[in-house]
């Protein structure tokens, strides 16, 4: 189990150390990713920010992934639950809306309305606190695809073997601390799982660009040294 989300963030960049100095840049879904991914970028001193995806849940279960929508308006759903009764085309045409509604809030919140950061040439990191079925993580894959990066590494501390398998097939490195089976809930491998806040995703996003100032402030005097 890990401590919490920075107990696993530290972890994973101890899998990542090959990428510190490099044109890469750390994207994180929020909220949960975000306290992940800032002790990636502080460790391996990259630059810090977030991608936007939202699961389309079903209707008896908003935690129950049948789909998911990127800040980008990619929308992918699952067919095969559509195929079941699970959810029908009008219930995705009400719901979609509404998940790009708060996707936008949430653009206006963390990055100031700003679109993804520029990619081209740069490796993107894409981190989570973990994932299930791992609609969310393939949302922001697609979304990060368009952005045309030199590649895509999807880094996290826990997934299923399944869906592992299935997200290494769509990226170019997969780094997973812990693949157990049945997963049991992501939140069953951390000791602390407390529900981030907008308020802290929003501190750890500052101190981030305060970190990656700072130092970009001292390399002339240390080149000079």
């Amino acid at each position: 189990m890990f401590r919490d989300r920075f107990d696993a963030g530290r972890q994973l960049a101890e899998r990542l150390r090959d990428l510190a100095g490099q044109p890469a840049i750390v994207l994180a879904l929020p909220r949960g990713g975000v306290l992940v991914g800032y002790e990636i970028a502080r460790a391996l001193r990259l630059p810090l920010d977030v991608i936007l995806t939202r699961k389309i849940g079903a209707p008896f279960n908003p935690e129950y992934a049948i789909g998911v929508v990127a800040e980008n308006g990619f929308v992918s759903v699952n067919q095969e639950e559509l195929a079941l009764g699970v959810a029908n085309e009008e219930y995705i045409r009400r719901v979609v809306p509404k998940l790009m509604a708060e996707l936008e809030r949430r653009r206006q919140l963390y990055r100031e309305g700003r679109p993804l950061p520029d990619l081209t040439g740069k490796t993107a990191i894409l981190v989570d606190d973990g994932v299930a079925t791992g609609f969310t993580m393939l949302g922001a894959i697609a979304a990060v695809r368009e952005q045309h990066p030199e590649r895509i590494i999807v880094a996290l501390p826990v997934a299923p073997p399944s869906t592992a398998e299935r997200l290494r097939r769509e990226v170019d490195r997969l780094e997973v601390l812990i693949l157990p089976e049945p997963l049991d809930g992501v939140g069953a491998w951390y000791e602390d799982f407390h529900q981030a806040s907008d308020e802290e995703v929003l501190e750890l996003l500052r101190r981030a660009r305060e970190m990656l100032a700072e130092l970009n402030g001292r390399m002339p005097e240390t080149e000079a040294s």
